[in-house]
């Protein structure tokens, strides 16, 4: 199959790199140290238990020469989303998929602007990578990915699973994609500003008691405006999902985190902020979230 990932960060690099193995793959990245590095040397993926891995995929800055692919897998930032698409429309053909596992809330939506309902997917991945430099990715922790589609109609999101199974990577299709969406952004809400803000590293959220308290007061709060908006998430379940991923990626540092300590523009507007967004359609609030983004958006302008 002919793959293109947007966006090769480390977990584009990640899902790419095993994808390359048994199919044509493309990594499209403006980071062009880390294109050469892998055009020139390949992609080194370190492994969880310290092994070395080389994979060989296409890398490119300008997907101008590539053409259609039959999968596009989306790794951009969230807030990157529709622009990043548009610069690279010319790697989405008629027959196209498009998969994110990207952070945040309304991914789908701004994918929507490119495909059919029934050519957009959608998921989560509990894998952990960190670019250490150019051309090399450490693959720190390993966990389930799992795959949605927007129809009822499942059969292209079991195609794409039994492909990235094929690759090692365990996955499972969901016949309801929002509940991914919405879980996944609940980990996001109570890991990511909670440990940029305090500058450490994800098991602050499971062992720092005022920490834990106030991720807990952040989730609980998001999944009263899930629930409120059609969805039966029960609190104490996804709270205790939330402490498990802490634990379980204790020693990464989130996304937000890097970004604040990079002086980059964090996806706090599509996490925690799409939640206060949410609850105002529906004339609800939403203080600690609106509280944990003011204080990230403050941080950013600061710099």
């Amino acid at each position: 199959m002919k793959i293109a990932v947007l966006g090769a960060g480390a977990m584009g690099s990640l899902y790419g790199g095993y994808l390359s193995a048994g199919n044509e793959v493309v990594l499209v990245n403006i980071w062009k140290e880390h294109i050469d590095a892998i055009n020139r040397d390949g992609l080194f993926i370190e492994g969880p238990d310290g092994g070395m891995h080389i994979f060989q995929p296409k890398a490119v800055v300008d997907c101008a020469n590539v053409g259609a692919v039959d999968l596009l897998i989306v790794f951009v930032k969230s807030t990157q989303t529709l622009s990043a698409l548009g610069k690279n429309h010319s790697l989405i053909g008629e027959n196209t998929l498009l998969l994110s596992l990207q952070n945040g809330y309304g991914n789908a939506e701004d994918m929507l602007h490119f495909a059919g309902s029934d050519r957009v997917l959608v998921g989560t991945t509990s894998h952990g990578s960190l670019m250490k430099k150019a051309g090399h990715i450490h693959h720190t922790g390993q966990g389930a990915t799992y795959l949605g589609a927007l129809t009822e109609d499942g059969s292209k999101a079991r195609a794409v699973a039994k492909l990235l199974m094929q690759a090692g990577f365990e996955t499972e299709v969901s016949g309801n994609a929002m509940e991914l969406i919405w879980h996944k952004l609940f980990i996001n809400i109570g890991i990511n500003p909670i440990t940029a803000l305090l500058g450490q590293a994800n098991i602050c959220v499971a062992e720092n008691p005022p920490a834990n308290q106030l991720a807990k007061r952040a989730v609980y709060e998001a999944v009263s405006i899930a629930n409120a908006d059609g969805m039966r998430f029960d609190p104490d379940t996804v709270f205790e999902s939330v402490c498990q991923v802490a634990v379980n990626t204790g020693k990464n540092h989130s996304s937000m985190l890097a970004d604040i300590s990079n002086k980059r523009r964090t996806e706090i507007l599509k996490i925690n902020g799409a939640v206060v967004k949410k609850a105002e359609q529906l004339g609800l609030a939403a203080p600690y979230n609106a509280m944990l983004t003011d204080l990230i958006l403050a941080t950013e302008h600061a710099y």
